[in-house]
């Protein structure tokens, strides 16, 4: 199960309280009270597994270290160790505290989440001339304290998008190392799959169904998931009884979502094209070339129509 939605209490260390302590040395004298650790930090930084927001499916509350008491002799206390969450490339992290977000875009990406509290100073920092025994010291400061919410939206050169059962998890078997699920039954696809071919990102959105904008079936859960795609694939079945209803609903879902994504450069595909007939084939396909003119009809099982997605894909890795 893909967890891209989720949220977590954060707690950077506290700082270490500072020492009282005096010079035990025989002929020394003063104050030796050293300063407390600076708490731990919690960062997140971006990284390429896709599931790794499953790690606070149920470990919702993350601590960072807190900074250790100073001591005596001039020996300060241990700063806290830092915590650094791990999220896949893509989260968009909402400070639900304070109202601020950022994204993590590429991977290795670092940003400081909570700081930690500073430590505070022993009385080896309060002497003076006038107090040469001083009893004073600080408190460590307190961490800080934020809930955030985990979004991912993917990041890929090409978003897979049609009904449930069009057939985009097989392609993006063939054309890449993707091991999706696939069968002959809606739904197949529970979670995005991605795929890379060559260095172009390929993502496979679970099915949409009309309703899907307003929570309707697995939709909106997914449909965040294609913002970020550079490049849509749409896919139709040949086994549809009505490719132009098909294509409008995917279309009208994806507007009423976000009028953005319909700005996408989109290629369109009349797929499991070996299960009709060349008279019917050439009928449906004509309905799509109607819709947009360079529409074309695959299948898995025809190596001359898998090479011209490839020549697509060429094409756009090419420009990219």
């Amino acid at each position: 199960m893909l967890i891209d939605d989720v949220k977590i209490k954060v707690f950077s260390g506290n700082g270490g309280k500072g020492a009282v302590a005096f010079n035990k040395n025989l002929m020394s004298l003063g104050p030796t009270g050293a300063t407390g650790g600076k708490g731990g930090s919690v960062y997140a930084e971006a990284i390429s597994d896709l599931s790794a927001l499953n790690q606070f499916r149920f470990k919702k509350i993350l601590s960072a270290e807190n900074g250790e008491e100073g001591r005596s002799q001039f020996r300060d206390g241990q700063d806290g160790e830092d915590l650094i969450l791990k999220v896949p490339v893509g989260t968009l992290i909402h400070n639900l505290t304070n109202g601020s977000e950022i994204e993590l875009i590429k991977i290795g990406e670092r940003t400081l989440l909570a700081k930690g509290g500073n430590g505070g100073k022993g009385n080896f920092h309060f002497r003076s001339s006038r107090n040469t025994s001083p009893k004073q010291f600080q408190p460590g400061l307190p961490g800080e304290e934020f809930d955030f919410r985990l979004e991912l939206k993917l990041i890929a050169d090409i978003g897979f998008v049609g009904l449930p059962n069009v057939g985009k998890s097989s392609l993006l078997n063939v054309l890449t190392n993707a091991k999706s699920k696939v069968a002959n039954y809606a739904f197949t696809t529970l979670e995005p799959n991605l795929g890379v071919y060559y260095e172009l990102v390929l993502a496979d959105i679970p099915g949409l169904i009309e309703g899907s904008s307003q929570g309707k079936g697995l939709g909106i859960k997914f449909l965040r998931h294609i913002e970020r795609t550079k490049i849509i694939f749409h896919f139709v079945s040949a086994d549809s009884l009505d490719p132009r209803k098909d294509y409008k609903t995917i279309k009208k879902e994806l507007g009423l979502y976000n009028s953005e994504l319909l700005k996408k450069q989109e290629y369109l595909f009349l797929t499991k094209s070996d299960q009709l007939e060349q008279k019917e084939l050439k009928t449906k396909l004509a309905v799509l070339k109607g819709i947009n003119p360079k529409a074309i009809a695959i299948s898995i099982l025809d190596d001359e129509s898998i090479n011209k997605v490839k020549e697509i894909l060429n094409k756009i890795k090419s420009e990219k």
